[in-house]
């Protein structure tokens, strides 16, 4: 304590103070300071003596000018805390011990003030407090909290957020056995106990995903970690995280139950779905699509392209349609594709590629959809068939009906005409030639009801009974039973048809056709050359191919074309020509679900094309 007024001497050595103090008069009046009082306020070019305190520092708190003004009365009120710009803008923090100064009759003559610079202290500690904060902030958003054990004195410690994650009270007080007792029974408590047990025994850390029962019973998925403390090589205790992932585990559970149904989904889908790259490698397959390449499990095609699944070609227009659908960003919707496997194997698809566009805006891959579409297309053709089946009937009916309705007219009014004339006759003998009149047309409608019933029999046999037969031994069957037929015209038949030649027929249509075909030839053959019958058979694709060739007449196939097979047409002068022949022999061949084609010139001859459908 001083007791007088400083001297000069004193004044040399207050200046020389390692401390920054400042001597205040009762006015706070600076009346004497430290050098480094002065440094510490940049006043060196300022005469801060006889200054007022305040005046010097503008921004002070009111408590500081109490406490100032509380030590002039004798009060000593101990340090206080002021914030202070200095003059390069810049904040500073000092400590300020005010106390007051007295004379040597115990007389309060001023304050003395000493100062020290907390600056870097202050900013540390709300630097501090900031990441604290920060801390605290992530620690909420990433609700993860951490736990400490200390091994001496066995206690265990919780944050806060590890508390709110056991949804428990914060002054809640917890051991090892009751944080152990939190995990749900079974995995989860068996897991953490050997944790902490590996941890104290042989220092392991640990980080495991868990479950955990809160004080409240709600089950919740947390990330427990723990890691040994060591102190000169010796265990003094636990430090742990604790972060609740309880959100995240049930959205990935959600996702991977979305991810099941969608693939329970896809993979009992008709149709064949697939995903590829960029590169039109396979990154996703459905069960048929798998079913389809024939393999069992999707990871053997997963990785591979188009080239690695089918030929070439096929390979090739596959991938070239990706590109443009990947680049024009344009889907390929329900287009009918011709797929060929590397086994021959051909299907029909109804197939949409959209292409799979990411935020870029550029197409990353694409997802394939085909339907197979081969029974649907193997139907079409069949109904083709039957509608040009049911066609052909139709237009045979009508024919036939015409036929019908005309022959047996002409035959009524034939007859109705000869009766009349024979009721009217008087004259014996004209009766006797009208009656043998009415004979020869009674004669000859029994030949028209004939022909009809043997077509009308053709037409209507639906159980035709086809076997296999040797050709060339129903050819010379034919040939034996027109021996003397052939002999009498100078007729030569020539067969090249091998002998092992089997087609699946009905022996006798197959017995007419020939008998038709070859009489024929001989028929209407050339006055001035011998009659030469030429049979050639090949088999190709499920069908017989049966040619019969002649030498004869020929028939003019510009005007009798659309004409040749009809009933009761003629082509020829020929006093045996019935124009039935050609027509019955059509349709035993049509019923056995065959066809027969001609090519002929007049003069030349005729080729007859006799295809036998051996497939059914």
């Amino acid at each position: 304590m001083i007791k007088s007024p400083l001297t000069e001497v004193n004044n040399y050595l207050i200046k020389q103070l390692p401390t920054a103090t400042a001597f205040l008069n009762t006015k706070l009046e600076v009346v004497y300071a430290s050098d480094t009082w002065i440094d510490y306020f940049n006043f060196g070019n300022r005469n801060v003596f006889g200054k007022k305190i305040l005046d010097l520092f503008e921004k002070t708190t009111r408590n500081w000018e109490k406490t100032l003004k509380d030590c002039l009365k004798g009060k000593n009120r101990g340090p206080g805390m002021e914030h202070y710009v200095d003059s390069e803008k810049k904040d500073r923090w000092f400590e300020w011990t005010n106390i007051p100064w007295y004379d040597e009759n115990e007389n309060v003559i001023g304050v003395i003030i000493q100062t020290k610079d907390i600056t870097r202290k202050v900013s540390n500690e709300l630097e501090f407090e900031k990441l604290q904060i920060l801390h605290d902030k992530k620690s909420e958003i990433a609700k993860i909290g951490s736990w400490n054990f200390d091994l001496a004195s066995q206690k265990l410690s919780w944050c806060k957020m590890t508390k709110k994650i056991h949804e428990v009270p914060l002054d809640f007080v917890p051991d090892i056995e009751t944080g152990i007792n939190f995990y749900k029974q079974g995995h989860s408590r068996n897991t953490i106990s050997l944790a902490v047990e590996r941890a104290m025994s042989q220092g392991a850390p640990w980080n495991e995903k868990l479950q955990i029962v809160t004080a409240k019973g709600n089950e919740k998925w947390v990330i427990a970690a723990g890691k040994p403390l060591f102190k000169n090589n010796e265990l003094v205790g636990i430090l742990g995280t604790f972060q609740d992932i309880d959100d995240q585990v049930q959205a990935e559970m959600k996702i991977r139950e979305s991810e099941r149904l969608l693939r329970t989904l896809i993979d009992n889908l008709p149709l064949n779905v697939f995903i590829k790259d960029r590169d039109s490698k396979k990154i996703l397959v459905n069960k048929a699509e798998c079913d389809f390449l024939g393999v069992k499990h999707p990871k053997q095609v997963l990785g591979k392209d188009d080239f690695d699944l089918y030929p070439k070609k096929t390979a090739q227009e596959s991938r070239n349609e990706d590109i443009k659908v990947m680049n024009s960003l344009k889907p390929v919707l329900g287009k009918e594709t011709i797929c060929e496997k590397k086994d021959g194997q051909i299907t029909t698809f109804l197939t949409s590629k959209i292409p799979l566009v990411g935020n870029d805006g550029i197409a990353n891959g694409l997802i394939g959809i085909s339907l197979d579409i081969s029974n649907i297309k193997q139907k079409e053709e069949e109904l083709r068939d039957l509608i040009d089946v049911t066609a052909l009937q139709n237009k045979k009916l009508v024919n036939f009906a015409h036929i019908v309705s005309h022959n047996l007219r002409s035959h009524s009014a034939n007859f109705s005409m000869l009766l009349d004339f024979l009721v009217n006759e008087k004259c014996g003998k004209e009766k006797e030639n009208l009656i043998n009149m009415l004979v020869e047309a009674s004669d000859n409608l029994l030949d028209t009801l004939e022909n009809l019933n043997e077509v009308v029999a053709i037409n209507t046999n639906t159980n035709l009974n086809k076997k296999p037969v040797v050709l060339n031994d129903m050819v010379k069957k034919v040939t034996k039973n027109l021996n003397a037929f052939l002999l009498n015209n100078n007729a030569k038949i020539v067969n090249t048809i091998s002998d092992d030649m089997r087609i699946n027929v009905v022996p006798a249509y197959l017995e007419s056709i020939l008998m038709n075909f070859i009489t024929n030839s001989v028929k209407y053959k050339e006055p001035t050359r011998n009659p030469i019958i030429r049979l050639h058979a090949t088999k190709n694709e499920g069908q017989t191919l049966l040619e019969i060739s002649d030498n004869g007449l020929g028939i003019d196939m510009k005007k009798y074309g659309d004409k040749l097979f009809g009933m009761y047409k003629t082509f020829h002068e020929h006093k045996d020509a019935r124009g039935i022949g050609l027509y019955i022999t059509k349709n035993q061949i049509e019923a056995m679900n065959g066809k027969v084609m001609v090519c002929s010139e007049v003069g030349k001859g005729s080729i007859f094309k006799i295809y036998f459908n051996e497939r059914n």
